[in-house]
């Protein structure tokens, strides 16, 4: 006999309330604005718009306040899995047009059991956040509903990727669980994200200031140094999380996804001699010579508009992932400052995590002096790079391309530092300060006293340039592997990292070090 037809019927009728959340009417508004409802960011996300749902049919259970009345499918939240570019990977968007997408007790346990999923899996999980925040009603239940969230993302932090889209308001507690992840992406449309709004600042603080001001994509990106990619709309921020899970493994575990050519091509680029200006108190351009370095079109910038003074980012090399950490001299000369400590040291620790070598590019005259700097801990931020490099297993190779002064160079890791490879340019200075700085202290009273103090200092500098500073003396100390050329430098990096993917490296055991934060 065949089932009966009114069970089918039911079924149905449940599946087109669950598929439309909050209802047409409210979608077509979200259409108006330009931005897409939950189901339809998971369908772009997913291959093919194809996904198996997690407690389609679940529904509060809240009996406070009228709210047993309203109907809320899903609870505000779609939880699924699916198949992102041949990639098993996890997924939730919150539904604005479900209540507000507000977290309460069942929105909570749907995005805990998508993450206790993902790590038993060892799966990828992409999260869009477009929440008004806890449900108010259910009172103490929705504030543990956050707990519950926060505890499964420290729970997988190091297991498997997990990349945050703020796609909508993310206010308050909620916005603790993105920060709790690798990477945020935030859309420049509709979204903000901030603990205090501008009303609870005024009443508490006397201070008026907008959303804008403090809590859009563009504040985040350039000045708190919150997200790590900016969007222009939902279709863009679901590309450039599908882009960051192209240079990550599905966890801790496995490996990137390598696409090594069988031979490595080992030609000459006499183009990277060209841009290296021979003035060496004229900034060297590090986004040109690593646009040189990597395979055409592979350098993905990660945080490219906060603290712009040092470059992080994932790239290829004759199709091996690579995390890049470089000094920007275009910007505050390349000094490392706490803002740029924090955002290397970060990126270090993720590329550690899931296996990704990394590159180190060298050009920095030490770290930035000023009061506000050591009144803000430059100290312990400074020690996070050091702490990150030192603590990292990963194949790490270091190309010093001009200036590496003092206790800024050994946190661009050398090889006391865990660098496998450290090469240098010829132009490449390396000392514990540069030239003028040494020679004020060294040759005071004989500069003072000299009859041609800038002759006298003409000659010391060559000869402290020589004895010094020259990559050929760190060569011969055994501190660097190699002077080569720079036309030679892509190919050299090439060969060296290959050289180095079967690296096996244990640290003492413990716990966890114990990182300066």
């Amino acid at each position: 006999m065949a089932i009966d037809p009114s069970l089918m019927e039911a079924l149905k009728l449940r599946r087109e309330e669950a598929l439309i959340g909050g209802g047409i009417d409210r979608i077509e508004k979200r259409h108006e604005k330009g931005l897409l409802s939950a189901r339809e960011r998971l369908a772009a996300f997913f291959d093919g718009g194809n996904f198996i749902e997690f407690g389609m049919h679940a529904h509060h259970s809240c009996i406070n306040f009228g709210l047993e009345k309203r109907k809320m499918p899903g609870d505000g939240v779609i939880c699924a899995t699916g198949v992102v570019d041949g990639r098993q990977v996890a997924a939730f968007a919150q539904d604005f047009t479900v209540g507000g997408g507000a977290v309460g007790r069942i929105h909570a346990k749907k995005i805990c059991d998508l993450l206790d999923f993902a790590i038993k899996a060892g799966i990828p999980v992409v999260g869009i956040n477009d929440s008004g925040g806890a449900r108010i009603q259910e009172g103490i239940e929705a504030l543990s509903g956050y707990g519950q969230i926060f505890f499964r993302n420290v729970l997988a932090s190091g297991v498997v990727p997990q990349i945050s889209i703020i796609a909508g308001p993310c206010a308050g507690g909620a916005a603790y669980s993105p920060a709790l992840t690798d990477f945020i992406i935030m859309t420049r449309k509709n979204s903000n994200m901030f603990i205090c709004g501008p009303d609870v600042i005024r009443a508490a603080t006397g201070q008026t200031a907008s959303l804008d001001q403090f809590a859009s994509a563009d504040a985040h990106a350039q000045i708190s140094g919150n997200i790590h990619l900016i969007a222009d709309d939902d279709e863009h921020a679901i590309a450039l999380a599908k882009k960051l899970l192209d240079y990550l493994p599905s966890n801790n575990l496995g490996d990137p996804p390598h696409k090594m050519n069988d031979r490595i091509e080992l030609t000459e680029d006499p183009g990277m001699n060209e841009i290296i200006p021979p003035d060496p108190k004229s900034p060297l351009d590090m986004q040109k010579v690593i646009q040189r370095l990597v395979d055409p079109g592979s350098w993905f910038e990660i945080m490219p508009d906060f603290a712009q003074n040092i470059l992080t980012g994932f790239a290829k090399l004759e199709g091996l992932v690579i995390g890049i950490i470089a000094n920007q001299p275009m910007v505050k000369a390349g000094c490392i400052d706490i803002d740029s400590s924090d955002k290397a040291a970060r990126f270090i620790r993720v590329c550690n995590i899931y296996s990704i070598p990394v590159l180190s590019l060298v050009d920095v005259p030490g770290f930035m002096p000023g009061l506000a700097q050591e009144r803000g801990g430059i100290i312990r931020h400074g020690a996070k790079m050091l702490f990150a490099w030192a603590s990292g297993t990963v194949p790490k190779i270091t190309l010093i391309c001009r200036k590496a002064y003092g206790g800024a160079y050994l946190a661009m890791c050398p090889t006391d530092l865990g660098a496998d490879f450290v090469f240098a340019w010829p132009t490449a200075e390396i000392a514990v300060m540069g030239a003028q700085g040494a020679l004020k202290v060294l040759y005071k009273k004989e500069l003072e006293e000299a009859e041609d103090p800038v002759a006298l200092e003409k000659e010391l500098r060559a000869a402290y340039s020589e004895k010094f500073a020259s990559p050929y003396q760190a060569a011969s100390n055994g501190m660097i592997t190699d002077v080569i050329n720079p036309s030679a430098s892509r190919s050299t990096l090439a060969l060296a990292f290959r050289g180095i993917m079967g690296k096996s490296e244990s640290r003492p055991p413990k716990k966890h070090g114990n990182i300066p934060l």
